[in-house]
């Protein structure tokens, strides 16, 4: 192209892009999760979504912008009001703080990058995310989910070994965890817990040191991780993995535990 064109077409892509930075679609505020949130804020979180989101996650909020085409996992698709990774029971909504964190620190071996941006505009992008799943959050009826209180960790450094040594147990056999995720200890020594445990383990399955691909709710096929290989999402340390066993991660198939190991087992499973 001759100079003066590819200049004339940056100068457009440039207007372009401010012309819809400087639109305001918010006359009227909304009430969000339960709470009244002004137009003004959801206008700057209109901006800000358009100037640091949009490209991955689309104009609108379905995960399909410019810069999706093969990430895997894909970008999230905000229209469907799912959320895998918040500190709340399965299903349930998400408070903003939940939002916040992982648009703070990211998210482990994906695109989602961390964003530091001014408190104000995080808040506002939170709410602007909120308005592409309307049946979700709009109204005052809609009720954030319970935040769950995790217990002491009663064994510390110095009985880490123990704890380590019960979570495998925990892991092969009373949550059985290897029915989505993959073994890590030998048949032999699996079954050796099952009798100790008192419980029927069956290890035949040809794929039982192989992950097992799930279905979700995100139109894809979800990958459980290799603990030893693939980066965790939402994983800063053994809390947060504890949070995430307790609440699971929504849409992907992987369940809550809280209801079915208890506060320790959840423990040494995370160690």
């Amino acid at each position: 192209f001759p100079s003066h064109d590819i200049l004339g077409l940056i100068s457009a892509m440039f207007l372009s892009t401010a012309c819809v930075v400087e639109k305001q679609p918010f006359h009227e505020g909304k009430i969000l999760g339960g709470k009244q949130v002004s137009a003004k804020t959801l206008n700057l979180g209109y901006t800000t979504y358009v100037e640091y989101c949009v490209q991955c996650h689309g104009m609108d909020g379905k995960g399909n912008g410019p810069s999706s085409k093969g990430l895997l996992p894909p970008p999230r698709n905000f229209t469907q009001g799912l959320y895998k990774f918040p500190w709340v029971a399965y299903g349930e909504l998400p408070h903003d703080e939940d939002f916040a964190r992982i648009i703070r620190h990211g998210l482990n071996g994906s695109a989602m990058l961390p964003w530091d941006i001014s408190d104000e505009r995080l808040d506002a992008v939170i709410q602007y995310i909120k308005t592409f799943a309307p049946q979700t959050w709009e109204g005052k009826d809609k009720v954030l989910g319970t935040k769950l209180d995790l217990p002491k960790d009663p064994y510390g450094d110095v009985y880490k070994h123990i704890a380590v040594e019960k979570g495998r147990k925990v892991y092969h056999v009373v949550a059985a965890c290897t029915q989505c995720h993959r073994g890590y200890a030998t048949k032999a020594e699996v079954q050796q817990w099952g009798t100790e445990l008192g419980s029927s383990v069956d290890t035949s399955a040809a794929d039982y040191y192989q992950l097992k691909p799930q279905d979700g709710e995100y139109n894809y096929k979800v990958l459980p991780p290799d603990f030893t290989y693939h980066s965790l999402r939402s994983i800063t340390d053994v809390p947060s993995i504890v949070q995430r066993l307790m609440y699971g991660v929504t849409g992907s198939g992987m369940p809550g535990w809280k209801d079915v190991v208890t506060d320790d087992q959840g423990i040494v499973t995370g160690k």
